[in-house]
């Protein structure tokens, strides 16, 4: 099957983890697809959609709606994205002029697990990584995109790498967007913690969908000198692929 796969790349990503898009890529045309990306593609709003400032957020998500068409799916390696153009646009869209095209965006947008698990139907990519790690549910993941056990199953076929739970699993790490900047201190004792619970699972990595959470949570872990890694999903799929 070659299906077209429209790429979006957040804002994060783009600008901090490059390696994590084209990994993307890699793994997105390893499932079969053909993937297409605009390069005019810019960011879905949120920042100014959580701040507030809901003019401009919908002067940015009107530029959004055009960066990508009617039917194709639309695929992003961030369950915050994801969910802001589920979710989010909900209000800034609905019995606008724009509610049909914002309405097939959303029934076609996914999260890379989700994309993965649910429509393709696909769950091995033969990579590998030695070690112990933990996933940690990211907020928009968990509870807007709804998705948890997606992630799961693609490690769980991950050659040499033993997937362990951690104590509260599902509590945020403490980035929020904004909420890491207003309120330092309560966002650095959040991240603090979920790092001591992937160390009380004797975890090598730390595994998520949302490359923010990895940024607050690897800032924690280098500031302490934490012998854990951070990973994005999408790089431990596309990780051992030469020894294949």
């Amino acid at each position: 099957m070659n299906r077209k796969v429209e790429l979006f790349i957040p804002c994060f990503i783009d600008q901090l983890y490059p390696e994590t898009a084209f990994n993307t890529v890699k793994l997105l045309e390893k499932a079969g697809c053909e993937v297409i990306y605009n390069t005019e593609q810019t960011c879905c709003g949120q920042p100014a959609y959580n701040a507030g400032f809901w003019d401009q957020a919908k002067e940015v998500g009107s530029k959004f709606l055009k960066d990508f068409t009617d039917n194709n799916y639309v695929v992003s390696p961030s369950a915050s994205c994801v969910g802001m153009v589920k979710g989010g646009y909900d209000d800034l869209f609905t019995n606008s002029i724009e509610h049909n095209t914002c309405r097939n965006l959303q029934r076609n947008i996914f999260e890379i697990s989700d994309f993965l698990v649910n429509v393709l139907k696909k769950e091995y990519f033969g990579a590998e990584l030695v070690g112990t790690a933990v996933y940690h549910d990211s907020c928009s993941a968990l509870r807007e995109c709804k998705i948890k056990d997606e992630p799961r199953k693609l490690l769980s076929h991950v050659g040499g790498l033993d997937i362990v739970e951690m104590k509260d699993q599902e509590t945020c790490c403490g980035f929020g967007g904004s909420f890491a900047v207003k309120f330092e201190g309560i966002s650095s004792a959040m991240a603090e913690q979920k790092v001591r619970n992937a160390q009380a699972a004797n975890a090598d990595y730390i595994i998520s969908t949302d490359s923010s959470c990895l940024l607050q949570l690897q800032a924690y872990i280098d500031k302490h000198n934490i012998p854990i890694k951070t990973m994005h999903l999408v790089d431990v799929l596309t990780s051992g692929w030469a020894n294949i």
